[in-house]
């Protein structure tokens, strides 16, 4: 995914955008307002900070809305209501206010995507995941050699999202807000659970990894000459 990232903050951006880059992400950084509605892309997300040198943020935002759809994400060390209002109202798509994580973009980013993408038209056959698995998404139906899976409603679900991309780390925020709710704000237990009942279920298919402090990734299991089992 492409982004354009507008900030004139040297240490804010150069941060941002090695924590982009280390998540596959593709970064185009601007420091200026100018340089920003100058660009000419392509990119698939704008990251646009409020703070400019030569504009206020707030044009640049109406200006990009004005061009199309991209989606615009506003990161501000503003936290006044009003700011966020107005940025809302002129055309952003969220709001981040600074000092913010890494992570916490990277779930908006994925979040706001998938919000402003069509969904993909429904294809003829099911989803294969190497040679043992499938995920038939118009009926929500998973086979394994050919069996059909019994799947709780939250465990087929999950196995949807993780396996939109296989092999991205996706952290536990993210997993919540797809999966179960965008407010949650309860234990994420519930989420080791169905993880554990994936595993289980879906054994030598595919490996769900933990990773620690951070999320899950998907993989699907390979076979001995290196292709999906």
């Amino acid at each position: 995914m492409r982004v354009l990232l507008v900030e004139d903050d040297e240490p804010v951006a150069e941060s941002l955008r090695r924590g982009l880059l280390r998540y596959g992400f593709e970064v185009e950084w601007v420091t200026t307002g100018g340089a920003a509605l100058a660009h000419e892309g392509p990119y698939d997300v704008v990251l646009l900070d409020l703070g400019l040198p030569d504009t206020d943020g707030l044009d640049v935002c109406k200006a990009l809305r004005a061009r199309g759809g991209i989606p615009i994400i506003v990161i501000s060390a503003r936290s006044d209501e009003t700011d966020r209002v107005v940025g809302l109202e002129i055309g952003a798509d969220d709001y981040v206010s600074k000092p913010f994580g890494v992570r916490e973009v990277i779930a908006r980013i994925r979040a706001v995507m998938r919000r402003v993408q069509p969904p993909a038209p429904a294809t003829a056959g099911p989803d294969r995941y190497g040679s043992r698995l499938t995920i038939d998404r118009k009926a929500a139906r998973v086979r394994l050699d050919g069996e059909e899976v019994a799947l709780a409603p939250k465990e087929y679900d999950l196995l949807a999202f993780l396996t939109e991309e296989p092999g991205a780390l996706m952290s536990r925020e993210q997993i919540m807000e797809a999966v179960w709710d965008a407010n949650w704000f309860g234990p994420t237990k519930t989420l080791d659970v169905h993880v554990a009942a994936l595993r289980r279920k879906l054994a030598g298919a595919l490996t769900i990894e933990a990773v620690r402090g951070v999320g899950f990734r998907l993989e699907i299991v390979k076979t001995a000459d290196g292709a999906p089992s």
